[in-house]
C-alpha cells in the first residue's frame, strides 16, 4: 500500500514538473518574441518555390497592390530573403515563383482566405482566443479571418469591399442581421460597436460575452444606493437588488431584447 501511495505521490510530483516546465517555456517564448530586436517572421513553405517580390505581384493583382502600401501587412517583412524590403506579400502567401510559372493558378500559392495558419503565425494571441470554450469557429474551418478583416486595405479591422465610412457593426452585420437591424427602441450600446459587449474571437462565457454576469451591464448603467434602503441597488430611479440575485439582467424575465425592441423601451419583447 505505502508503495503505490509513494507511487501515486511519485507521478503527481512528475506531472507538475512537467506542468512548470511547459508554463517556463512558454514564458520565455512570449518574452523572447517581444523583446528580440530584429523581425523573426517567417513565412509559408512552399516547397521548390522561391521569392519573386512585390513588383511581380503587381503585374496581375494591380487593384490590391494600388491599396496594400497603406496597410499595416505592408510593413511586414523577414530575415534572409533575396528581395530585402520587397517581401510583403510573400511573408503571408509564402515565396511567388511557381504560382507565377503557372500561369497564376490556385496551385502554388497560400490563401490566407482559406486557411488561417499563415494568420495565426503572427496572431498567436488571437488563436489562443479561439481556442476557448466559446468562439467563432475559424480554427473548425467554418470561417475564415478574411470574413471579417481586410488584410491588404488600410483599415485591417473592416471587411474588404466597404464604404471608407462603413458603420462600426458592418462586420457582425454580414451575418448577424437579426441582433443588428434597426429597432423602435434601440440598445445605445450598439452605437458604439457589438465588441463593447462581446469579444469577436472568443471568451470563457457563453455568446462571446465580455463577462458571463450582470456586471457586463453594470459597466454602463450606473447603479446608486437608494435612500433608507440599505444595501439596495437602484438603476434609473428603479430598486434592482431583487431582480439582480435572480440572475443576469436578460435571462431574469427583464431585458430580454438586449440587441433593441420594437415594443418596449426597456428592450422586452
Amino acid at each position: 500500500m505505502r508503495r503505490q501511495l509513494g507511487s501515486a505521490a511519485g507521478a503527481r510530483f512528475a506531472q507538475t514538473l512537467l506542468a512548470a516546465a511547459a508554463g517556463v517555456a512558454v514564458v520565455s517564448f512570449l518574452v523572447s518574441c517581444a523583446s528580440v530586436d530584429r523581425v523573426v517572421v517567417r513565412p509559408p513553405d512552399i516547397p521548390g518555390a522561391s521569392f519573386v517580390g512585390n513588383a511581380a505581384c503587381a503585374d496581375c493583382h494591380s487593384n490590391l497592390v494600388q491599396q496594400f502600401p497603406l496597410s499595416p501587412h505592408a510593413r511586414v517583412h523577414f530575415e534572409g530573403a533575396s528581395l530585402a524590403g520587397q517581401t510583403s506579400c510573400e511573408a503571408c502567401h509564402g515565396p511567388g515563383s511557381l504560382h507565377m510559372a503557372s500561369g497564376g493558378g490556385r496551385q502554388n500559392i497560400i490563401n490566407p482566405g482559406k486557411d488561417p495558419v499563415a494568420c495565426l503565425a503572427c496572431h498567436k494571441d488571437i488563436e489562443m482566443e479561439f481556442r476557448l470554450s466559446s468562439h467563432h469557429p475559424v480554427l473548425e474551418g467554418k470561417m475564415n479571418c478574411v470574413q471579417c478583416h481586410d488584410p491588404h486595405g488600410r483599415d485591417i479591422m473592416k471587411t474588404a469591399g466597404g464604404l471608407a465610412m462603413a458603420r462600426v457593426n458592418q462586420q457582425c452585420a454580414a451575418c448577424h442581421q437579426e441582433q443588428s437591424k434597426p429597432h423602435v427602441f434601440e440598445h445605445e450600446a450598439l452605437r458604439e460597436g457589438c465588441t463593447v459587449c462581446h469579444r469577436p474571437h472568443g471568451t470563457v462565457g457563453a455568446k462571446l460575452l465580455l463577462e458571463r454576469d450582470a456586471n457586463l451591464c453594470l459597466k454602463c448603467h450606473a447603479q446608486t444606493p437608494g435612500p433608507g434602503a440599505a444595501g439596495d441597488i437602484y438603476i434609473g430611479k428603479v430598486a434592482h437588488g431583487a431582480y439582480l440575485r435572480q440572475g443576469t439582467c436578460w435571462s431574469a424575465g427583464c431585458h430580454s431584447a438586449v440587441h433593441g425592441s420594437n415594443l418596449n423601451p426597456r428592450l422586452r419583447y
